[in-house]
C-alpha cells in the first residue's frame, strides 16, 4: 500500500530543538507524577485515564513560560511522560496478584526489585516492537488508522504553538481537587465513604448497602469516560448491592457465609472474632452481613463476569487481529532496510538490529536474572521466550485496536487473560502444575500486558509525531527513558501504598492491596484464575454465574466488561463514577452540536476533570507516602476532625456535610464545563 503524501507541521528538512535535557527532564518529571496517580487510580478503581494530553496541554503552558521550548521539545515531553502512565496500568492490573496465589511464598515476589524489573522489561519490550511497525501502521495506514488520541493530541501541540492558555482549567481542577482532598484525606472534615445499609433483620430489604467514596478522582474519571460507561459501571454495582446482597442475606445462613469466608482466607475460623463483615462467634452474626457477603460470594461471581468480559471483547476483535498480523507482516517485509536508507529527519527509526538485539537480550535478562520467578535457567528461558511471542502478538494487535478506537476501549484486560489461559495450559502440557508455578505464569501475563498497554501509548504518541514532524528515533529514545524512569518510581508507589495502617496491622492484615482501601480488581482476577487452572481449586459454580451474567449483557447490547467491572468493584466506587458521568450527560444536553475529538478533548469540562484526577490522586498518594511512617500517621492522627465532628452532628450528620461538599465540587465541575471550550 502505497501512503498518500502527507505534510507535518514541523517540515522534514527543518532544524528545530527536539531532544534536548530539558525535555527529557520535564517528561520525566510527568511520567513520574502521572504515574504514580494512575497507580492509585488502578489499585482502588481499576480504572486509568490517558495521560498524553493533559501532559501536552501542561507542557505547552509551562514550556512557553518558564523554558522556551519548541513544539517538537513539547511533543517529546508528553511521549517520555506518557510511558509512565502506560507502564504504571499495566503494573498495577497485574502484578499485586502474587499476593494472592496459592502459596504464602509467592507474595515474597511482591517486592520492589521484582516490580522494577518486570516494569522495566513489559515496558521496553512494548517499545522496542513497535519500532518495525512504525511505519507499518502509523505512516502507510494515516487514512485508515486514526489514532484519536494521538491525534487529537498532534492538534493539541499545534494549536499550542498559535496561542491560548489550555492548562488554566486544568490546574483550577488541580487546586479545587487539592483543597477538597486535604479535608478529607488530612482534616478529615469531609467523610471519605458515606454509606446506608439496610439491617438484616428487615424483612423486605436486608443487607442491600449503598455507599459512595467521594473522592474528586472519582467524580473526574466519571466525567471523562462519559454517562454510557459510567451508567453500565454502576448498573453492575447496583445488581450486586442491592440485588444479590438482599437475595443471599435472605437465603443463606450466617455460618454458610462464614465457613466461606475461612475457605476463602477471609476468616481464620469459625471460632475466630472478626474477618470480612465483622464475624461474632458468639451470637453467630456479622455485624456487615453486606461486605460478608460480598467477600464469600459476590467477588467470585465478579471475577468469572470480568474474565469472560475480557474473552469477549478479544473474540470481537479477532477479525482485526488476524489482519492486523497479516498487514503488519507484510508492510515489514515492503519496508525491510528502509530504516537505515533514508535521510529524511522524520523517516529515521531506530535499526531494525537493536530490534532483534533488544528481544535477546530481554529474553537473556529474564533468564539470568534473580528477581524472576523458576527454579532454573529452563524455566525462566520458556518464560522469556514466552514473553516475546506474546508480546509480538499482542502489542501488534494493542497497536493496531487503539488505532482504530482509541486506547480507553483497548482490551488489554482480554489479551492478558488470554495470555494467563495460554501459558497455564502450556505449562500443564509440559506437566508444570500445583503451587509452584503459579508466580510463572503471572510473570508471563504481567509482562505482556505491560508491554501492550506501553505499546497502545506509544503507537498514539507516534502518531502525535507523525503528525507535527518529530524524528521517530527520537521518539522512540524518549519513550525507552520514560519507562526506565518511570518504572523506579511506579515500583516504590506500589509498596507504599501496600503498607498497612496500624488498624490493619492490629487485625493481622499485612499488605493494604486487596483491602477495600486498595480492592487491586484485575490483580485478584488474575491471581483467581491461574489458581483455578493450575490446582482446579476453585469455586466454578460461581465462576460461572459471573461467566453467564456477561453473557447476557452482550445478548442485550451492553459491553460486558464494563458491566462486570462494575460488578466486581464495590458500590462505593462506581457510584461516586455515575455521578461524574450523569454531570457530563447534563452538559452535553445543553449543547446545540456535536464537538469534534479536538474540541472534546480541549472542553473546559475535560480539562478541569482531568485536573480533579490528577490533583486527588497525587494527593491521595503523598497522603499514603506520609501515613507509610508513625510519625506521619501520628500527624495525621493529630489534625483529624472526624470525631469531633461525628460527636456534633452524629455520625449521618457528618455523612451528610461530606456529600454536601462533594455535591458542591460536582456543581463546580457542571458550571465550568457547561461555558464554551478554550480551542482557538
Amino acid at each position: 500500500m502505497t501512503p498518500k503524501k502527507f505534510t507535518p507541521y514541523i517540515p522534514p528538512e527543518a532544524n528545530v530543538k527536539e531532544l534536548t535535557v530539558k525535555s527529557i527532564l520535564l517528561g520525566c518529571l510527568f511520567g513520574v507524577i502521572f504515574g504514580a496517580a494512575t497507580v492509585y487510580l488502578a489499585l482502588k478503581a481499576g480504572l486509568t485515564v490517558s495521560a498524553s494530553i493533559p501532559i501536552a496541554v501542561i507542557a505547552i503552558t509551562l514550556g512557553r513560560r518558564f523554558f522556551k521550548t519548541t513544539i517538537l521539545e513539547n511533543n517529546i515531553i508528553q511521549t517520555t511522560g506518557s510511558a509512565g502512565e502506560s507502564i504504571a496500568a499495566g503494573v498495577a492490573f497485574t502484578l499485586p496478584g502474587f499476593l494472592f496465589l496459592s502459596s504464602p511464598d509467592s507474595a515474597e515476589y511482591f517486592n520492589y526489585l521484582t516490580i522494577l524489573v518486570l516494569a522495566i522489561v513489559g515496558g521496553l519490550l512494548g517499545t522496542l516492537l513497535m519500532v518495525p511497525l512504525r511505519r507499518a501502521l502509523i505512516v502507510n495506514e494515516h487514512e485508515t488508522l486514526p489514532y484519536p488520541e494521538g491525534t487529537a493530541c498532534g492538534d493539541v501541540l499545534k494549536a499550542g504553538e498559535k496561542g491560548g492558555d489550555f492548562a488554566r482549567t486544568a490546574f483550577l481542577g488541580l487546586g479545587v481537587s487539592i483543597v477538597y482532598a486535604i479535608l478529607q484525606k488530612v482534616l478529615h472534615v469531609i467523610a471519605e465513604i458515606p454509606y446506608y445499609t439496610t439491617k438484616q433483620v428487615n424483612k423486605f430489604f436486608p443487607s442491600a448497602k449503598v455507599a459512595g467514596e467521594i473522592t474528586p478522582e472519582y467524580l473526574g474519571v466519571g466525567y471523562i469516560i462519559g454517562p454510557r460507561i459510567a451508567g453500565v459501571l454502576v448498573a453492575g454495582g447496583v445488581l450486586s448491592w442491592m440485588v444479590f446482597n438482599p437475595l443471599l442475606a435472605t437465603l443463606v445462613p450466617a455460618d454458610t457465609i462464614a465457613a466461606q469466608l475461612v475457605k476463602l482466607g477471609y476468616l481464620s475460623s469459625l471460632a475466630a472474632e472478626g474477618g470480612k463483615g465483622n464475624w461474632n462467634p458468639a451470637t453467630h452474626q456479622f455485624a456487615d452481613y453486606a461486605t460478608a457477603i460480598y467477600y464469600a460470594y459476590i467477588r467470585q461471581i465478579g471475577a468469572g463476569a470480568v474474565a469472560a468480559g475480557g474473552i469477549i471483547t478479544l473474540i470481537k476483535t479477532i477479525p482485526t487481529i488476524v489482519k492486523s498480523v497479516g498487514s503488519s507482516i507484510k508492510s515489514i517485509k515492503n519496508n525491510s532496510g528502509a530504516e537505515g536508507d533514508t535521510s529524511l529527519r522524520t523517516e529515521r527509526d531506530l535499526s531494525m538490529k537493536w530490534v532483534g538485539i533488544g528481544s535477546l537480550a530481554l529474553i537473556l535478562l529474564i533468564s539470568i536474572l534473580p528477581q524472576i520467578p523458576g527454579s532454573g535457567f529452563a524455566q525462566k528461558l520458556l518464560i522469556g521466550v514466552l514473553v516475546v511471542l506474546f508480546g509480538a502478538l499482542f502489542v501488534t494487535v494493542s497497536s493496531r485496536i487503539v488505532g482504530l478506537i482509541g486506547s480507553s476501549n483497548n482490551p488489554i484486560s482480554g489479551m492478558t487473560i488470554a495470555t494467563v489461559m495460554g501459558t497455564s495450559l502450556i505449562f500443564l502440557s509440559v506437566g508444570w502444575t500445583g503451587k509452584a508455578f503459579e508466580p510463572l505464569v503471572l510473570v508471563v501475563g504481567g509482562m505482556i500486558c505491560i508491554a501492550a498497554a506501553n505499546a497502545g501509548a506509544t503507537s498514539q504518541d507516534l502518531k502525535s509525531g507523525y503528525i507535527v514532524g518529530a524524528t521517530p528515533r527520537n521518539q522512540q529514545i524518549a519513550l525507552f527513558i520514560g519507562a526506565i524512569v518511570s518504572s523506579i518510581v511506579i515500583g516504590l508507589t506500589v509498596k507504599f501504598l501496600d503498607t498497612p495502617t496500624s488498624e490493619m496491622a492490629k487485625e493481622g492484615i499485612k499488605h493494604a492491596i486487596g483491602t477495600d482501601k486498595y480492592p487491586g480488581p484485575q490483580a485478584t482476577l488474575l491471581s483467581t484464575l491461574i489458581k483455578g487452572i493450575l490446582t482446579g481449586d476453585l469455586d466454578w459454580q460461581y465462576i460461572f454465574v459471573g461467566v453467564f451474567i456477561a453473557i447476557v449483557m452482550e445478548l442485550c447490547g451492553i459491553k460486558a466488561l464494563s458491566f462486570a467491572v462494575g460488578v466486581y468493584l464495590p458500590l462505593a466506587t462506581t457510584l461516586p463514577i455515575f455521578i461524574g458521568g450523569a454531570i457530563k450527560g447534563l452538559v452535553d444536553m445543553g449543547k446545540k452540536k456535536e464537538e469534534s475529538a479536538i474540541e472534546e478533548e480541549l472542553s473546559k469540562g475535560s480539562l478541569f476533570a482531568t485536573g480533579l484526577v490528577a490533583g486527588g490522586a497525587v494527593a491521595g498518594v503523598l497522603i499514603a507516602f506520609l501515613s507509610g511512617s508513625k510519625s506521619g500517621e501520628n500527624f495525621l492522627n493529630s489534625v483529624s476532625l472526624e470525631h469531633g465532628l461525628t460527636g456534633t452532628l452524629s455520625e449521618n450528620g457528618y455523612f451528610l456535610l461530606g456529600i454536601l461538599f462533594f455535591a458542591a465540587m460536582g456543581y463546580i465541575l457542571y458550571k465550568v464545563a457547561s461555558k464554551k471550550t478554550v480551542v482557538e
